[in-house]
């Protein structure tokens, strides 16, 4: 009989093999053998448990989501305000557990497979509506109107962007200067004067 346990052990051994086995060989060149092997498991045992490659990729990706979810519940508890959510969201994103060489190749292999996996493609959508809502209802405190969604949907984007950038980048990842780009985007956008108070002054400039 299995040790109480066993199976939730054995199921994050295989995400971890498979975040590791992505980092080193990208995921069209991994096999469930070889990641079944990384994590000291059968491959028939890796199939039982995902059924496929790409239900191990779905399931990693719900793993590093719900860490990040986590990541960002616990940093957003402690902020008072919403320009200190904003803050506390960033942050999340680039805190070092997750702005890591190994997850930002696995997050590149998520994108890369919901152009063709309707799961990974609705994982991702989910996570992207999540951050700019969540964005979104911090900066409508700061900002009027669509103002708000845009630079909310512009936050999420560089957030995204900066990650997968990394990719082409030499050394290791540099958390507080992605920070500080986001930050500086952030500024910006509460700092820029509304299209009204913009016409207003050129009315009266007329």
């Amino acid at each position: 009989m299995p040790r109480i346990g066993m199976e939730t052990h054995r199921r994050k051994a295989l995400i971890d093999a498979t975040v590791a086995t992505i980092h080193e060989r990208g995921f069209g060149d991994a096999t469930m053998a070889e990641i079944a092997r990384r994590a000291g498991v059968s491959g028939g045992l890796a199939h039982h448990y995902f059924g496929s490659k790409a239900g191990l990729l779905n399931a990693t990706m719900r793993f590093l989501l719900t860490d990040l979810s986590r990541e960002t519940r616990e940093r957003m508890a402690g902020a008072e305000g919403p320009r200190a959510r904003i803050s506390a969201m960033i942050s999340a994103s680039f805190a070092p557990t997750q702005f890591q060489p190994a997850l930002i190749s696995a997050w590149l292999a998520f994108y890369l497979q919901a152009r063709t996996d309707a799961e990974t493609r609705r994982l991702l959508r989910i996570y992207h509506r999540r951050l700019v809502s969540n964005l979104a209802h911090a900066f409508a405190a700061l900002i009027p109107g669509e103002r708000a969604r845009h630079a909310a949907e512009g936050t999420a984007a560089m957030i995204d962007g900066l990650w997968l950038q990394h990719i082409f980048a030499d050394g290791p990842p540099q958390p507080r200067n992605a920070i500080r780009r986001v930050e500086d985007y952030v500024e910006r956008q509460i700092a820029a004067p509304s299209p009204a108070a913009t016409n207003t002054a050129h009315k009266g400039n007329g």
